[in-house]
């Protein structure tokens, strides 16, 4: 005679399942499922919708996924967007991407021509996000950046050249942001207003200042443009103080990096990994 199911057993099985699981948790990566290639931007109604929970479910989900970085409030408007830190769920993966096997080989030369550590990074709304970084050598210069690592992108030299280059809305759209991370400035990161340093920047093409991480170190950085002049990226270099003046930094490594930048610049706009918004 055949087995029949038993009710009670299946209740149990789907209890037991239930207390293994955080319901809250799946409910949080329904609202990040909700955002898609053809859906970069969502009203919470419509975030809603797709993830079939409640508005108020879906309001607090939002708020918590705002706090912490994964998702950003669109400035003037009611939608929501997925921030790049969603790439820190796995940087494994991001490994295998366009984007850093384009970066990866033309930082690798830079650092070659410079005997200096290069990096490539991106604005993720008021920050920036770090995608490469590749060091010269096994020299350790002091400063815990890595790939994933985000810094306030007023606040840094390779955030401040692609700032220089936004159009002024979205210059001003970032300013209104937050910053993920706080972040504790140099005494000399206040001597000049952000308005007149980003001017420099835009009327000399690069910048190189002090670090603002840790003492006694340079930083050289130029924006990676695309062919409208867009800054879809950046790269900076990073010298010991002891080693070089900033002259002879910039004479050592500005036109290497410029062209860097160019070739990213050319490699990106073909591949179309990258472009404005992203």
């Amino acid at each position: 005679m055949p087995k029949t199911a038993n009710p009670a057993s299946s209740q149990e099985l789907d209890d037991k399942k239930a207390r293994s699981t955080v319901q809250s948790l799946a409910k949080g990566f329904r609202v990040l499922e909700a955002f898609s290639a053809d859906n970069e931007e969502l009203t919470l109604s419509q975030i809603a919708a797709t993830s079939e929970l409640d508005p108020g479910t879906t309001f607090r989900m939002l708020n918590t996924l705002v706090e912490l970085g994964y998702v950003s409030r669109i400035p003037e408007s009611r939608r929501f967007a997925l921030t790049l830190k969603v790439l820190d769920l796995g940087f494994h993966a991001i490994a295998r991407t366009d984007l850093r096997s384009i970066v990866r080989p033309i930082l690798r030369g830079l650092v070659s021509e410079t005997n200096e550590a290069a990096s490539f990074a991106v604005l993720q709304g008021a920050d920036v996000l770090y995608l490469e970084r590749v060091r010269a050598g096994i020299t350790r210069l002091g400063v815990d950046i890595r790939v994933g690592t985000t810094v306030p992108a007023t606040q840094t030299a390779i955030g401040q050249s692609m700032l220089a280059f936004l159009p002024a809305a979205d210059l001003d759209k970032v300013q209104q942001l937050t910053p993920l991370m706080p972040f504790i400035l140099k005494p000399h990161a206040g001597e000049l207003p952000l308005a007149q340093i980003l001017q420099g920047i835009r009327e000399q093409g690069h910048i190189l200042t002090e670090s603002l991480f840790t003492d006694g170190l340079r930083i050289l950085a130029v924006p990676v443009l695309d062919l409208d002049g867009y800054p879809v990226g950046a790269i900076s270099i990073a010298a010991p103080a002891v080693r070089c003046t900033a002259e002879e930094l910039r004479s050592r490594a500005l036109q290497s990096t410029q062209e860097a930048a160019r070739a990213i610049g050319k490699a990106l706009q073909a591949n179309g990994s990258i472009g404005p918004g992203t």
